[in-house]
């Protein structure tokens, strides 16, 4: 057999191995979403950061407030005395997801005067990079951060990357875990956000939450708000 003739048979077990690889580190990587999402890590800490997702005309969606009444509860049980929102807008909104997480908050008994937030992030890793300088001027060093199950083990890898002390509180509620096939599509997306933030230290943008139950999402107006949001004063760190 010349080495000519080898060529093809050499190629295809590379793309065999390849394939098989690839198989293998998205398994672990699944294992270990699945596993930092079945873990509750609360604790007394500096604040409790809970990620933005769709908001429509100022009502979070069922995702969003799923997130926010598992943080809201967490403050007030008293194991920080910050909470800190986040989230931009997309084009087209009227309202920012930190402005929708502050006012639900102070809706539901959070003081205004404990909520910090940024309200520019549209990605995870634009919104971590402004929370750590948010907390960086405060003096806090750690945090509780909530979001969903899924999601947890890329926001924990972020913020822990950005030099915060970081634990994970998901909630239990959200629609994203309630049924295999959410889960599932969570996950796969989840997947391409660890692969990009590992290869190339980006970010994918958020996938959009489910509407609200009975929302004004295309009508309603959106909340006014009892003050503006507490921002850094500079830009992230790198």
């Amino acid at each position: 057999m010349t080495a000519r003739s080898r060529v093809p048979g050499d190629l295809a077990r590379l793309a065999l191995a390849a394939v098989v690889g690839t198989l293998v580190l998205a398994a672990y990587a699944t294992a270990r979403i699945w596993a930092e999402g079945a873990r509750d890590d609360v604790r007394q800490a500096g604040a409790i950061v809970v990620l933005g997702a769709a908001q429509f005309n100022g009502h979070p969606s069922d995702v969003f407030a799923a997130r926010l009444d598992h943080a809201v509860a967490l403050y007030l049980s008293g194991i920080a005395p910050y909470l800190v929102v986040t989230g931009g807008k997309e084009p087209g909104d009227r309202t920012t997801e930190a402005a929708t997480a502050r006012q639900y908050a102070i809706d539901r008994g959070v003081p205004a005067s404990a909520i910090l937030g940024e309200d520019v992030g549209r990605t995870t890793l634009e919104s971590i990079r402004w929370v750590a300088a948010i907390l960086r001027r405060h003096g806090v060093a750690d945090a509780v951060f909530v979001s969903d199950r899924t999601h947890m083990l890329r926001v924990l890898r972020m913020a822990t990357d950005q030099g915060i002390s970081a634990y994970g509180s998901p909630t239990s509620t959200s629609p994203r875990d309630l049924g295999l096939g959410r889960r599932i599509d969570a996950t796969i997306h989840e997947l391409g956000g660890l692969a990009l933030y590992f290869l190339a230290e980006q970010d994918i943008p958020s996938d959009p939450g489910l509407p609200t139950s009975g929302s004004s999402a295309a009508t309603g107006e959106p909340q006014s708000l009892a003050a503006p949001l507490v921002r850094p004063s500079a830009t992230p760190g790198p």
